[in-house]
């Protein structure tokens, strides 16, 4: 397989094309491990199209969420709440290996300093698209906008469903999880809390 043949939406380093190489060879075992052929026709591209897949949907590990905030933090007169609501993002659950995915919303408290609109979701990318638990993506969004905006309070809340609950073990295909985090004036004020999840409900 030829580094020349990959279809990167950006260009990759010499060092990453090796390791997506590597992952790839690493799929064309499991698939013979599981008791496919990797020759049969519909596989041949199977392992490395596996391979572009697993090292985009983990790009989470080869960007800075702080750096990713920092790119637009502009100051701001005002001190009310704002909200973005429902950013989906897709991340795999560090226990299985199998995706979960779903919707963040999130709100926070200016301090003299706002965020362009668009960081906001490309953080959730930062920190989802990794191995992760819905609990820990959860609080690391919460504590990142927190410290890197030093606003006056952050809430966060994640809706996800989870392929490791829906497609084995117990196999409950409707059941879905809600996890939710504050810091600051969310924490010390459920009338705040309250303005939130009346700004966010659908």
């Amino acid at each position: 397989m030829s580094c020349d043949s990959f279809d990167f939406e950006v260009d990759a380093t010499a060092d990453e094309a090796a390791r997506i190489e590597a992952i790839a060879q690493h799929y064309r075992e499991i698939i013979k491990l599981i008791g496919e052929n990797p020759e049969r026709e519909g596989l041949l591209k199977t392992p490395m199209r596996a391979a572009k897949a697993l090292w985009f949907a983990t790009q989470g590990y080869r960007m800075s969420p702080s750096d990713v905030l920092r790119q637009a933090i502009f100051e701001y007169a005002g001190s009310q709440v704002v909200v973005v609501r429902d950013i989906e993002f897709y991340s795999f659950c560090e226990h299985h290996i199998l995706p979960f995915f779903g919707t963040v919303s999130i709100g926070y408290i200016p301090d003299g300093n706002m965020i362009g609109l668009s960081k906001l979701p490309r953080l959730v990318n930062a920190i989802a698209r990794k191995l992760q638990v819905q609990e820990r993506l959860t609080a690391e969004i919460c504590k990142e906008v927190y410290e890197t905006l030093s606003a006056k309070g952050v809430i966060v809340v994640c809706h996800a469903n989870h392929l490791c609950m829906q497609m084995r073990g117990v196999e409950k295909q409707l059941s879905s999880t809600d996890t939710i985090d504050y810091v600051g004036r969310f924490a010390d004020d459920t009338n705040l809390r309250a303005e939130f999840f009346a700004m966010t409900r659908k």
